[in-house]
């Protein structure tokens, strides 16, 4: 009967233990203001349930009432206890006689309690529950059969009521301290969570606003993700792209390279750098340097490659237009120092032929040597003006008018060709700063140029007119022999002519002028259906 007592008081005090726990865990709130009296109310409340259930011995009544009075000192410190204490005492004394020893032992008791709280404040609670309980064994023994002589002569009757009390405070802290193993956890859980969450946070923030194009692919080539850049940047939607495999894109000579690569990563987990040209959804080629990275899954193999792609299109340009403009500064030095050296005896060898065809009008050959030299001086010049620097002189120019003298100057000689010139001009005005020898002389090349591209004549038409960006537009169009689209990017390089008898320095003149002055030339053309130049020059407010 007395183990069915031990049982149900210690059923019901793991339960009223372990239930506010568990709602607590359930619960997430601010913490409760005075928590600690309201944890002693809640011990007292289990001390009276307990007592409640406490069986009667020889006048005496036992329970385990002080094993939730230990558990609070040592897990909330002397006040809870005490409060405690003070529900389990005056219900003890409600419930039962021998009010001396009950009285007596619970001053003992919260005296000792407390004093042990001070001095073991820096020890765990496993610890302080050992500490507690053993002075509770030992004021227990002090004052039930020593003092007050109570069941002197049954020491395993003690011993087994001690037993129960203690079986109470290791139920207790057991459930206390899985409870708060469980809640650590959780909250280094939900920390963890949070770091992930903030971390992956910034790196979607950071793939999918930058322009670089971020792509995972797995061993079957297939696409698993897209950053969204590719949108903005091939102008395919992510949707229609994750339905391609990956080198689908590619241009042709690239895809083979590109696919030994991916192979060589998969096999032997290598990094790989690469150039690659993929289509843009208008037709365009748009270069990209990629790096290619192998990434690891189970069993030590690659499973998937994580492709950055940076477009270069701009630094291609940059490096191209270095390039060329290494290529003018050499092209300047070595021009300038043959043109000098050329000069000087072509000067002597032109006057020695004119006198001699002034004693020998009959020779026929004097009129040609006399041509081919002038030919040979007009180079000369040409690359002089080219090699030497040029002092430009900003002043106000009307383009307009320049573009009116040019065409009325080369009118004869366009009629002379059976060419006529179509000229149409839109707006007004046309004013920019700029060096006016220097534009005419842009201006005499391109049309001497479109007249010389049309043998058998025909109509050149050039258009002048302001566009949105305050710039003056000219476009000049021939219908001629044109020029093959592959060679048009070469136009501007030094000693590059498509005519017989050119040497390109006219053309290249041309674009270091309009550099000069900010402004742009571009052709398009179309082999026996003409060129079409379009000048850009910046007008001034």
């Amino acid at each position: 009967m007395v183990l069915l007592d031990y049982i149900i008081n210690l059923s019901i005090f793991s339960l009223l233990v372990s239930t506010p726990l568990v709602i607590g865990s359930f619960l997430y709130h601010k913490p409760i203001k005075n928590f600690r009296y309201w944890v002693g109310v809640y011990g007292g409340i289990v001390s009276v349930v307990l007592i409640k259930l406490s069986f009667q011995q020889q006048g005496y009544s036992y329970d385990i009432r002080y094993a939730p009075v230990i558990l609070a000192f040592v897990y909330f410190g002397p006040l809870p206890g005490i409060i405690t204490g003070i529900f389990a005492l005056v219900t003890r004394l409600l419930e039962s006689g021998q009010w001396t020893t009950a009285i007596v032992g619970w001053i003992a008791i919260m005296l000792i309690f407390t004093i042990i709280h001070f001095l073991t404040k820096r020890h765990s609670h496993v610890k302080k529950s050992v500490i507690f309980f053993a002075a509770y064994v030992a004021i227990y023994i002090i004052i039930v059969p020593i003092l007050f002589h109570a069941f002197r002569d049954k020491p395993l009757f003690h011993l087994q009521y001690l037993m129960f009390v203690m079986l109470g405070v290791i139920i207790g802290v057991l459930l206390i301290e899985s409870y708060e193993k469980l809640l650590r956890l959780n909250r280094g859980l939900s920390d963890m969570y949070k770091l992930v969450e903030a971390s992956e946070s910034k790196y979607r923030l950071i793939a999918e606003n930058t322009s670089d194009l971020i792509l995972l692919m797995d061993k079957e080539h297939a696409i698993s993700y897209l950053s969204p850049s590719h949108d903005h940047v091939l102008g395919f939607p992510c949707s229609e792209l994750e339905k391609h495999r990956c080198f689908k894109l590619l241009h042709p000579d690239d895809k083979l390279m590109f696919l030994d690569a991916i192979k060589r990563m998969f096999e032997y987990n290598e990094s790989q750098s690469m150039e690659i040209r993929i289509a843009h959804k208008d037709g365009h080629w748009i270069e990209f340097e990629s790096k290619c990275m192998p990434v690891k899954g189970e069993g030590d193999t690659v499973e998937n490659i994580v492709i950055l792609s940076r477009d270069i299109s701009e630094r291609k340009k940059s490096e191209e237009i270095l390039l060329q403009s290494e290529k003018l500064s050499i092209v300047g030095e070595l021009a300038a120092g043959v043109a000098h050296e050329i000069r000087n005896p072509l000067t002597t060898i032109k006057g020695f032929v004119q006198l001699y065809k002034a004693e020998n009008s009959s020779i026929v050959y004097n009129d040609l040597l006399l041509s081919e030299l002038e030919r040979i001086e007009s180079i000369t010049s040409e690359l002089l003006s080219l090699g030497k620097p040029q002092a430009v002189q900003l002043d106000q120019v009307n383009v307009r008018e320049l573009l009116e003298n040019t065409v009325e100057l080369l009118s004869p000689q366009a009629n002379m060709n059976n060419i006529q010139f179509d000229l149409k001009i839109t707006g007004e005005p046309f004013i920019m700063k700029g060096e006016k020898n220097q534009l005419k002389q842009v201006f005499l090349n391109v049309l001497k140029n479109a007249i010389e591209a049309m043998p058998v004549g025909g109509d050149i038409h050039i258009k002048m007119r302001r566009d949105e960006a305050n710039d003056c537009i000219i476009s000049v169009q021939d219908h001629g022999l044109g020029i093959p689209e592959e060679l048009l990017p070469r136009l501007g390089e030094p000693f590059y002519s498509l005519k017989e008898k050119g040497t390109g320095l006219g053309v290249m003149i041309c674009h270091k002028i309009l550099k000069q002055h900010n402004g742009s030339i571009t052709y398009k053309s179309k082999l026996n259906k003409g060129t079409k130049v379009v000048i850009k020059l910046p007008l001034t407010s």
